[in-house]
């Protein structure tokens, strides 16, 4: 096997590690949250303002949780997996 070969397969592996961790994050923020509301609803019905619960709060912030993996996953992809890639697969 090439250097080549081994550069893009240990390249493959670190986009693999990036993507199982940031998938393991939402998971855990999802499920996380699921249980909640399973097993604690009167701490979720909870009112932290007028009009505004704990449960629609930490709700809304499991999208934005999202949002900001995805722009870590994309931001981590661009400054160096799209780089490195190009650069192996011209030579």
């Amino acid at each position: 096997m090439d250097e080549r070969t081994k550069a893009i397969q240990a390249l493959t592996a670190q986009r693999w590690r990036v993507s199982l961790i940031l998938s393991g994050a939402m998971m855990l923020i999802y499920f996380g949250f699921i249980l909640l509301i399973a097993f604690n609803k009167p701490l979720l019905g909870s009112s932290i303002v007028p009009g505004l619960s704990l449960g629609i709060l930490l709700g809304a912030l499991v999208i934005v949780s999202a949002w900001i993996l995805i722009f870590l996953y994309v931001r981590w992809a661009n400054n160096n997996y799209d780089d490195k890639i190009a650069r192996l697969t011209r030579k």
